[in-house]
């Protein structure tokens, strides 16, 4: 009996159709290695069109748009010669921009590095370092911290400054509108499968120097598509994205998940407790992602009319702790928390898909299979 005939003789609860939302979204991945995200992205742009994808204070990219742009990248890269595993490192804030890149270099097989905006000097030369690349890109409020770090590199790699407003920036303006946003040909694709390396993401560096851990197209893929059935994404779903889109959460779980469902995500750049509810409202957010004390920093501001005028259905993320858990559900109306623990250097994932404090770790019998 299959896995998903298993699951479907389980009591029909809010959990198990979560399961299995999340079963049959990845069960087609490893029967179609050539399908990446980008891939998704592509085929979800015939149909969604001018549907929203990313949006933002600074921009907006439906998925027509987001298509388009992610097709520049790639012939950017091409033209550049960049081969397979080639290495790109991108140090950019969160905006919808941000992943059209990523999607659009690793679509030709081209890795990406995402660098911690945060760093600089000698961690961010270390970060650079193991990743090796051939090129960075840095959006023009941080191409002076690349270029302070340049000198302290092993090899040279070149710097191109996105959006450079003038001939002043040391740094190449990547100028990425001369490129065609078409769909690739033939001739310019290649064949990158979800075996091959897509990102490079780096841990904390709480224990050293921070380490980057390899991120297959595959990876991608299972992120976003597991997290999509876990969250039952759909069209009209839109989610509320604060988080660093540099770390696996933010920059490929959240986001990549809301794609894969045809949803939209509303990046902010970075997190802020006092415009958390009023950004939640003013994007008619259905879901948000959290992590850490975020939840625990929102529970100590001072009550505020629109933290109850929301529509969120849905809180997912990790580090949700046992004593804010009941008050932070119970102040702003939260109908559903999905804590699950994981690491982007990982291989083991927890779920607590039943929504009760505490309740972390449970291997359903129907998928011990997997382990």
């Amino acid at each position: 009996m299959s896995t998903i005939a298993e699951l479907a003789r389980v009591e029909k609860t809010s959990p198990a159709k979560a399961w299995m939302r999340a079963l049959e979204l990845t069960a087609p991945i490893a029967r179609n290695p050539g399908r990446t995200l980008p891939v998704v992205v592509e085929d979800l742009a015939k149909r969604l069109g001018s549907v929203p994808a990313l949006v933002s204070d600074q921009e907006q990219l439906t998925y027509l748009a987001l298509s388009e742009r992610a097709n520049r990248y790639a012939r950017w890269a091409l033209t550049l010669g960049l081969r397979k595993s080639d290495v790109v490192c991108l140090l950019m804030a969160n905006r919808p921009e941000y992943m059209a890149i990523w999607l659009g270099i690793t679509s030709v097989g081209v890795v990406v590095s995402l660098l911690n905006t945060n760093l600089s000097g000698a961690s961010l030369a270390h970060c650079i370092d193991v990743a090796a690349p051939k090129h960075i890109i840095a959006s023009e409020e941080f191409a002076p911290t690349a270029r302070a770090a340049l000198p302290q590199l092993k090899d040279r790699p070149v710097l191109w400054v996105h959006g450079a407003r003038s001939s002043e920036s040391e740094g190449k303006d990547i100028e990425i509108e001369k490129f065609s946003g078409e769909a690739l040909t033939l001739n310019e694709r290649r064949d990158t499968t979800i075996n091959d390396r897509a990102l490079y993401i780096y841990t904390s560096g709480t224990t050293g120097l921070p380490k980057a851990a390899n991120v297959s197209h595959g990876r991608v893929m299972q992120w976003s598509h597991w997290f999509a059935g876990m969250m039952d994404v759909h069209q009209t779903d839109r989610l509320y994205n604060c988080l660093p889109m540099y770390h696996s959460v933010g920059g490929v779980q959240a986001t990549g998940a809301m794609l894969a469902g045809g949803g939209s995500v509303a990046i902010r750049e970075k997190f802020s407790a006092s415009q958390f509810w009023s950004d939640i409202v003013r994007w008619d957010c259905t879901l948000f992602q959290y992590i850490g004390e975020l939840c625990r920093y929102l529970l100590n501001t001072s009550e505020c009319q629109l933290e109850q005028q929301h529509r969120i259905r849905l809180a997912c993320g990790n580090g949700l702790s046992a004593e804010v858990w009941g008050a932070f559900k119970d102040r702003f109306h939260i109908p559903r928390i999905l804590e699950f623990y994981a690491a982007t250097e990982g291989n083991v994932s927890l779920f607590n898909v039943h929504g009760k404090r505490g309740a972390i770790g449970q291997v359903p019998p129907y998928l011990t299979h997997r382990f």
